[in-house]
């Protein structure tokens, strides 16, 4: 395609030849949106329609095409820890086809959600597991950072676009605080005949609870122009959890209230048998609560779009969950408190879903405007196998956060996730804050401010915490009895907070916490140099005495601390700390480099042993110019040598690797390097047989899991994000 150059002193239009089909889905469901700006470039593109490109392309067939790659999962309605919805593959069967299967939680329980079109009095499965109707024909899937497009066809009479939006602002807490997501139906003539067309969808009472037994109650009501279903636990238990899934908290599944719409609420099997017979709701309600596996109730809407022919007729769904008391937190307090969701400083919740609903256009637009920079920017830096990678990891990455606090003081807690769910967990932030730092500096902030808190006032260890508890209960340890990786999170916390500092200008935050640096400097002091036998953040490959990855890491954090002093105030203590990173690092390179065989060594001194240097990555994101180029030309070689069908191995210890790691490596080698990697994890996203959502952890021969160790829809893969926020920062 051609793109021009941005100009900044003048309003040029250009028409765009789009080549790349991963165009068609940046503006919204199958409707040409020409000429549209962008705001903050001077410039206007215009983009082809997906039916467009579907002819040039090609691609209509029985089989589904998957563009820019045939992921793993898909991403449903993923925008936080509980509204956390995906299409999973199949194990040992097929991957991404909507009609026929049923969502899942990242946790594998099934979220009833069932779709029927109804064309010319036959109906069809468009989502779903429910009997009753044939599937459509899934022509294809394209995935952006925002959305997950399906284009299907129904009997060859009509084109069907089913688009899941689930939007992420950087740079709007207002709107990024509230946990809903969107679905888009769109339909139109495929033959170029008339037909008449009627679009239904339902979920169950499954999404208010992971216990099948638990009750679940509901009503329905119409407010500011949209129809609204409701449910909700019968007995809620406020801060636990069900499965993983939230034990409190309203559902609210909704459409607007307009023209052809129904609606019906009661067993599955009479209200989608109505839909099935009729074409239409009955506006009905059963109002005998009852478990959610008794008679499966489920909570329908239906539209009746009329006659469709030439151009798309759509509808808009949304759904998603409020709590009005997010997280349990200690924090300064000697005692537990409640912290509420940030959305209910702006919203009271009866406002909440006409709020949202209205608000698509926006979110539409926003939507568009990101998935375009991600996109854009990641051929820039890297090529479109790139652009593969980190366009699957946005969603993921943001569906782990809560956000929380009040508009003056917002506080986000993050969900590890499917690893042990921990809350807060340092050594998970770390690699995601690439694109954190990449999006918006300030969300790194709010995610450090609660374990900043809670180590200076809770916290009894000279070295930083690793966690605040298990989701979504922040409680701490105020015995200090966490999972011990002194070195490791004493390191990640001084290498985010300087990122932060720098990427912000702001020294006073360094200054503010100057006590809390200082004690885990003194740490690193006293451990970097030559580790005891600890956990890095590769906990699962057990403790390890003399590791030089995690040494190197203390080293780079030394070396921080430097310039953290004398940002912070404190210069004539900052020659200290570069003397010590210095004379450390000389050891670390005659202790752990294998010179003869060119590689970094696993160990100190055991030279068959060798890893991943990722640790590396910070001395450039944060300026230092600290670690020579010789070690990051060294390891680029070596890992051209070694590498295996889909990447490099962690570490001889195993055959696994980690994708956050990987581009961790990747951003700071050389370039064939750079390219050997992205290239490899962009082809196992695409014929990877894992089946759940993008784990992070795979074997580098098969591409499968490791061991049965399933880390998926894990944060982490923020660090995909790596070489964005290095250009960002350079």
């Amino acid at each position: 395609m051609f793109l021009p150059s941005i100009n900044t002193t003048g309003e040029d239009l250009y028409e765009v030849v789009v080549e790349t089909p991963w165009l068609s889905t940046i503006y919204s469901p199958g409707l040409q949106k020409s000429l549209t700006r962008i705001p903050g470039v001077m410039k206007f593109v215009k983009f082809a329609s997906a039916a467009v490109l579907a002819v040039i392309g090609g691609q209509v067939g029985a089989d589904s095409s998957f563009t820019p790659a045939r992921p793993p999962a898909v991403p449903l309605a993923v925008r936080n820890p509980y509204l956390n919805v995906w299409l999973n593959g199949q194990e040992n069967g097929p991957h991404a086809i909507l009609p026929g299967q049923w969502p899942k939680f990242w946790a594998t329980g099934i979220q009833g959600w069932q779709g029927f079109v109804k064309v010319d009095g036959e109906v069809y499965n468009w989502m779903g597991g429910a009997p009753g109707a044939p599937n459509v024909d899934q022509l294809s899937l394209e995935y952006t950072s925002t959305r997950s497009i399906f284009n299907m066809s129904v009997a060859d009479k009509v084109d069907m676009r089913v688009e899941f939006l689930s939007p992420v602002y950087p740079d709007d807490l207002r709107r990024q605080s509230v946990p809903f997501s969107y679905i888009n139906v769109a339909v139109k003539s495929r033959d170029g005949k008339s037909h008449r067309v009627q679009v239904y969808s339902d979920v169950s009472g499954e999404w208010a609870s992971g216990d099948t037994g638990a009750v679940v109650e509901w009503d329905t009501s119409s407010n500011s122009g949209v129809r609204s279903h409701r449910f909700w636990k019968q007995k809620e238990t406020v801060f636990q959890e069900d499965g993983e899934n939230a034990a409190w908290g309203t559902w609210y599944w909704s459409t607007g209230d307009q023209s052809g719409v129904s609606y019906k609420i009661g067993a599955d099997v009479d209200v989608r048998g109505q839909f099935l017979q009729e074409g239409s709701l009955d506006n009905r309600v059963d109002n005998l609560f009852r478990a959610v596996n008794d008679r499966w109730p489920v909570f329908a809407l239906s539209r009746d779009l009329g006659t469709v022919k030439g151009g798309w007729a759509e509808t808009v769904f949304t759904i998603g969950v409020a709590q009005r008391d997010s997280i349990q937190w200690v924090g300064e307090a000697a005692e537990p408190q409640s912290v509420p969701s940030l959305w209910a400083s702006y919203f009271q919740e009866n406002d909440l879903v006409p709020f949202f609903y209205h608000d698509y256009d926006n979110a539409t637009h926003a939507a568009n405007r990101l998935d375009l920079r991600i996109q854009r920017d990641s051929v820039a830096a890297a090529g479109q196998d790139y652009a593969t990678i980190t366009t699957l990891s946005l969603r993921q990455t943001f569906g782990a956060l809560a956000y929380t606090g009040t508009p003056d003081n917002p506080l986000i807690f993050l969900k590890e996730i499917s690893s042990n769910s921990d809350i807060q967990t340092v050594d998970v932030i770390f690699p995601a804050f690439p694109i954190l730092l990449y999006l918006n500096p300030n969300l790194l902030k709010y995610l450090l401010e609660p374990l900043l808190l809670n180590d200076r006032y809770h916290y009894p260890n000279d070295f930083a915490q690793h966690d605040l508890g298990r989701f979504p209960r922040a409680l701490g340890y105020a015995d200090g009895n966490d999972e011990h990786m002194p070195l490791e999170e004493c390191g990640n916390m001084i290498i985010m907070m300087l990122a932060y500092s720098q990427m912000k200008h702001d020294d006073e935050y360094l200054s503010a916490n100057w006590d809390l640096l200082v004690k885990w400097a003194q740490y690193m002091i006293n451990d970097a140099k030559i580790p005891a036998s600890q956990l890095s953040t590769d906990d699962f490959a057990g403790h390890l005495a003399n590791q030089t990855n995690l040494a190197i890491k203390g080293i780079i954090a030394l070396q921080a601390m430097s310039e953290v002093a004398t940002r912070a105030g404190y210069e004539d203590e900052s020659s200290n700390y570069s003397t010590l990173a210095k004379e450390y690092l000389e050891f670390w390179t005659d202790h752990g480099v294998n010179a003869e065989a060119g590689h970094s060594m696993l160990q100190y001194d055991n030279k068959d042993s060798y890893g991943l240097l990722y640790n590396i990555y910070p001395d450039k994101l944060l300026g230092l110019d600290f670690i020579p180029q010789e070690i990051y030309d060294m390891q680029s070689d070596f890992y051209l040598k070694t590498q295996k069908e889909y990447g490099v191995i962690l570490d001889t210890r195993n055959v696994w690797t980690k994708v956050d790691w990987e581009l961790f490596a990747a951003a700071v080698a050389k370039p064939d390097t750079q390219n050997m990697f992205i290239s490899k994890i962009a082809r196992w996203i695409n014929e990877t047989p894992t089946w759940r959502a993008f784990t992070d952890l795979y074997d580098v021969n098969t591409g499968g899991y490791p061991g049965g160790l399933q880390f998926t829809a894990r944060p982490v893969v923020g660090g995909t994000f790596s070489l964005l926020a290095l250009q960002k920062k350079t």
